[in-house]
């Protein structure tokens, strides 16, 4: 899967288009961010399920970012890719809901019908509590989408408090994911994976093992890999579910493949994104067959 945060001072040269003169520095980064986010989708497209965008680098342009960000929904449906809105919101029931219309399903309104992003799928930090993720819930089931909530994160600092030990059950992240199988029990599907998923970083994979006791019907996002020192071949556990057990996402090794590959970015890229590709094939097709 391919993770988009694009830098406006480290985009791909040639990608995007010159902005028209009396453009704000805003409208003008939005532009070559747009050009280089689109190049990239391209390039990568045939070795990827989704795309996860990462809010904040968009929103920091303000509107002219917003608008980028839809517009590149729309690009990703042109491809078939699905659309991961990674923003890890997470807040009391009132605001929860105004952030689930914004990212998923919309919201009506005495003016009518105000479309949201459009996102098949939003992360959402769950600190608060189940009333402020049930919120999200509902409005994905409503439009036919999905969550993915954060479990056990990728970063260092994640161990301060995720790590934690309760006196009763576990730690904190393991709570945690006892919840998001509660929540997600009700939205198991055919293939026996919930719409309820889980985010599991690719970092510590030690954890993978338990997290998939605790969240059996769950699609864990797997972030973490390459840049973070994550590895694909470290995630077996993700995909004894079957393939679609895991999400495994890259950014800055996808995108900076030239840098240190060397060569044209599209190709460097779109390789990079094939190795990953069927590193994760390969090891889940070992796990259905091993288990």
């Amino acid at each position: 899967m391919l993770g988009l945060d694009p830098d406006p001072g480290a985009l791909w040269p040639g990608s995007g288009a010159q902005a028209p003169a009396g453009s704000s520095p805003a409208q003008a980064a939005a532009g070559a961010v747009l050009g280089h986010c689109r190049a990239l989708m391209d390039a990568t497209a045939q070795s990827c399920v989704a795309v996860k965008l990462q809010l904040a680098r968009f929103e920091v342009l303000g509107a002219a970012g917003w608008a980028v960000l839809e517009t590149l929904v729309t690009h990703a449906r042109g491809l078939g890719l699905l659309v991961i809105a990674d923003g890890k919101r997470g807040d009391i029931d009132v605001t929860a809901r105004a952030y689930a219309g914004a990212l998923i399903g919309g919201i009506d309104s005495p003016f009518g019908r105000i479309e949201g992003l459009g996102a098949d799928l939003a992360t959402v930090n769950p600190l608060m509590g189940r009333d402020a993720v049930e919120p999200f819930v509902t409005a994905a089931r409503e439009a036919g989408r999905g969550v993915l909530v954060l479990v056990r994160t990728s970063n260092p600092g994640a161990a301060d408090v995720e790590d934690l030990r309760l006196a009763d059950s576990g730690t904190v992240w393991e709570r945690i994911a006892a919840l998001v199988d509660e929540l997600g029990a009700s939205g198991v599907g055919e293939a026996g994976l919930s719409d309820i998923g889980a985010v599991v970083g690719a970092t510590e994979p030690g954890h993978l093992e338990r997290a998939r006791e605790l969240m059996p019907s769950a699609m864990f996002l797997l972030p973490g890999v390459g840049a973070q020192g994550g590895r694909v071949e470290d995630l077996a556990a993700a995909f004894s579910p079957g393939r679609a057990g895991g999400l495994v996402s890259a950014s800055r090794s996808i995108a900076d493949a030239h840098r240190t590959a060397g060569g044209e970015p599209a190709a460097a890229a779109r390789a990079e994104a094939e190795r990953l590709r069927e590193t994760a094939w390969e090891l889940s097709d070992r796990v259905l067959r091993v288990g």
